[in-house]
C-alpha cells in the first residue's frame, strides 16, 4: 500500500488548484479509480499495481513513473509525458493515449488491446511479444509507429 490513502489524496487534490504536485509520491496498490489528475506532476511516482481505471491523466507528468501492473482501461493520457515511464504488465485496455509522449516508455507484457495512440511519439518504445497492440496483434506482429 502507498503512502497516501485514497481519502487523503482526494483532499489533496481538491485543495491543489490545476497542477497537483504529486512528484515522487508513492500511491502504489491505492484505488484511484476515475480521480482527476489533469495538468498533475507526477514525475517519478511509483504507481505499481494500483486502480487509475478511467482516471483523467490529461496533460500530466509521468516521466519515469513506475507504473508495473497498473490498471489504466479506458484513462484519458492524452498529452500526458511518459518518458521512460514503466508500464510492465499494464492493462491500458481502451485508454486514450491520442498525442502523448511515450519516448523511451517500457511496455514489456503490456495490454494496449483497443488504446488510441493517435499523434502520440513511441520513439524508442521498448515492447516484448507478450505486449498486445491496439488491434489485438502482440509482439513482434505489431509495429507501434502504425498506430499513430
Amino acid at each position: 500500500m502507498g503512502e497516501i490513502s485514497r481519502k487523503d489524496l482526494i483532499l489533496a487534490l481538491i485543495g491543489a488548484g490545476t497542477k497537483p504536485r504529486l512528484a515522487g509520491v508513492d500511491m502504489s496498490a491505492t484505488n484511484l479509480h476515475r480521480l482527476d489528475f489533469e495538468g498533475a506532476n507526477m514525475r517519478g511516482a511509483n504507481l505499481t499495481a494500483s486502480n487509475l481505471q478511467e482516471a483523467i491523466l490529461r496533460h500530466t507528468n509521468l516521466t519515469g513513473a513506475n507504473m508495473q501492473v497498473t490498471q489504466l482501461p479506458y484513462a484519458d493520457l492524452s498529452e500526458a509525458n511518459l518518458t521512460v515511464a514503466n508500464a510492465t504488465g499494464a492493462n491500458v485496455q481502451g485508454a486514450r493515449l491520442a498525442n502523448a509522449n511515450m519516448t523511451n516508455m517500457i511496455l514489456n507484457g503490456a495490454n494496449l488491446k483497443g488504446a488510441n495512440l493517435s499523434g502520440a511519439n513511441v520513439t524508442g518504445l521498448k515492447f516484448d511479444e507478450n505486449t498486445i497492440w491496439p488491434d489485438g496483434k502482440k509482439g513482434s506482429q505489431g509495429n507501434p509507429g502504425s498506430y499513430v
